[in-house]
């Protein structure tokens, strides 16, 4: 495996860990655990660390650090390599999808210390800081495909149709609203306890400041998603296309049956935290997913059929010679 290969996938990965824990922050109510202050923490670059939202709050920054450095070698990488390849400038780069991801990180960064500053008060800026977040692993999983991981290497164009494309991108328009609502059932007051019991509200159904209709409308999307993912993965099998994206494909909806189970458990047991974390991750590994079996169909589509041109006609002159 290459170097660029290695650290797409680290990048990745990374990005996957700290969105996690951006969940686990919210969960644990540590969102203030470094005070009004950014980049430094409670005042100091080395806090004392005498809570556990202080600790939590300041691995979440280091992840981002993290995620940042690695980002940052993964484009110097690249564009070396790319130089020594004479591809320099080519489109469709590890380079270019990274460069694009650290920029979307430094972004989130800026984001992120405005929300902090604001005490986390604005809920439209928390949804735009996940919109962000789900934009970066997006990006890194183009990087990742790029050079030639999540099954881009063993793909090649004709291997997946038309139809198995635009499917595949439908499935990762719905699985990015569907992860967008269960941001906003999470964040919003009274929301996730607005419906308890799976897969009606037997357990228990309020409508705090009128949280309901989000709840419901994430899980007929989440309904909708499984639906969609199962319809697709039987298509592709029935339509015989490549391995990779038949895998690709029943992978995607695995792990949205695995989100279901996850969904269930979680409001079945009345939301307990180890299970919102829970939840919170196989979501975003569903929208990872849905996205990676996008870019791939993509990648594999068919190529466009090109037009015949018309045949030159024969001048009048060489028709009757001929004849």
């Amino acid at each position: 495996m290459s170097t660029v290969r290695r650290l797409s996938w680290l990048a990745l990965g990374v990005a996957f860990v700290h969105s996690v824990f951006g969940a686990i922050v919210r969960i644990s109510g540590s969102g203030m655990g470094c005070g009004e202050h950014w980049p430094d923490c409670n005042g100091t670059l080395v806090p004392t660390f005498t809570s556990y939202t202080t600790v939590v709050e300041l691995t979440h920054r280091c992840l981002a650090a993290a995620l940042l450095g690695v980002t940052g070698a993964l484009v110097v990488v690249a564009r070396r390599q790319a130089r020594r390849d004479g591809a320099a400038g080519a489109r469709g780069s590890v380079a270019g999808a990274a460069s694009l991801a650290l920029g979307l990180e430094i972004v989130a960064a800026l984001v992120g210390m405005v929300v902090v500053e604001l005490a986390l008060s604005s809920r439209a800026l928390i949804a735009i800081h996940y919109a962000i977040a789900m934009a970066i692993l997006a990006t890194l999983v183009i990087a990742v495909q790029r050079a030639g991981g999540l099954g881009a290497a063993t793909t090649r164009q004709g291997d997946a149709s038309r139809r198995t494309y635009r499917g595949a991108a439908a499935g990762a328009g719905i699985a990015f609203v569907t992860v967008v609502f269960g941001a906003l059932t999470a964040n919003l007051a009274g929301a996730a306890q607005s419906c308890l019991g799976f897969p009606w509200c037997r357990l228990g159904m309020t409508d705090v400041s009128g949280t309901l209709p989000v709840q419901i409308t994430h899980r007929v999307l989440a309904l909708l998603l499984f639906l969609h993912l199962l319809g697709l993965a039987s298509g592709i099998s029935r339509r015989r296309e490549s391995p990779v994206m038949v895998r690709a494909a029943w992978t995607a909806f695995g792990i949205v049956v695995l989100q279901i189970v996850v969904a269930a458990s979680l409001v079945e047991f009345r939301l307990p935290p180890a299970l919102q974390s829970l939840h919170q991750a196989t979501g975003t590994l569903v929208w990872v997913a849905a996205f990676a079996l996008a870019a791939l169909a993509r990648r594999a589509g068919a190529p466009t059929p090109v037009a015949r041109t018309a045949s030159v006609s024969q001048p009048a002159g060489a028709a009757g010679a001929i004849a």
